[in-house]
């Protein structure tokens, strides 16, 4: 049985959603990023801090994307098994992982947590967040999944920081609906009971409580890391 150690984050997401899709058996483990990450027992599994964490037998790993590419090798799902088609898969994660997740993720540090106080930083990464939209809108006009004509470990690993458009006040603000390929992407994954399943694991802390610990995880803001 694989032990996941997550939140109700988008990268902790991708992991249970991986899981619920491919049927395998495990214990969720709820981090509270307020604190959870900073106890012995996490950072000797992850030194860097960080969610989601998965203890496989003997092996531990951290990265989300890391993280699924181990769950679609093992299982032998999710993951094209033609060399190009599955290069193809692994193009789509790295850009999720170099481009949307940390560019979103600076979108919300500086629009939430410093509440605008430098809007020229935040519309720089809302400028950044909707190319990369458009990136997307033009991978999905050539094929149906984000990693070609199989949906894959790539799809999960999108789904949910495109979810964030409709559940995070920030997210909220893009014009996902300008984007048609992208947003009848997103509805046809939305509807995978797996990913419904997915979704609910960890149960979300109030939403209170998970925005003070986003503020006091945030490098240069919050105390967790002085």
């Amino acid at each position: 049985m694989i032990d996941l150690y997550t939140d109700a984050t988008a990268n902790g997401l991708k992991i249970s959603i991986a899981l619920e899709e491919m049927g395998v058996e495990y214990r969720a483990h709820q981090v509270n990023l307020g604190g959870g990450q900073k106890t012995p027992e996490f950072t000797a599994m992850n030194a860097n801090q960080k969610i989601p964490v998965i203890r496989d037998g003997d092996v531990t790993l951290s990265e989300s994307g890391a993280i699924l590419y181990y769950l679609a090798i093992t299982n032998g799902q999710l993951i094209p098994t033609d060399f190009a088609a599955r290069s193809k898969v692994m193009e789509a994660l790295m850009f999720q992982m170099s481009g949307l997740g940390p560019n979103f993720g600076q979108l919300i540090v500086w629009t939430a947590a410093w509440s605008n106080d430098f809007p020229v930083v935040s519309e720089r990464y809302q400028k950044e967040v909707l190319r990369q939209f458009s990136v997307l809108e033009a991978r999905l006009g050539n094929h149906e999944y984000m990693g070609g004509t199989e949906y894959s470990i790539a799809d999960i690993a999108f789904w949910p920081w495109i979810h964030m458009c409709h559940t995070n006040p920030v997210g909220q603000t893009l014009p996902l609906g300008n984007y048609k390929k992208l947003s009848g992407w997103y509805e046809k994954i939305s509807q995978r009971p797996a990913v419904q399943r997915g979704i609910l694991v960890p149960t979300p802390l109030a939403p209170e409580i998970q925005y003070e610990a986003f503020l006091s995880a945030v490098v240069g803001l919050g105390d967790l890391h002085k």
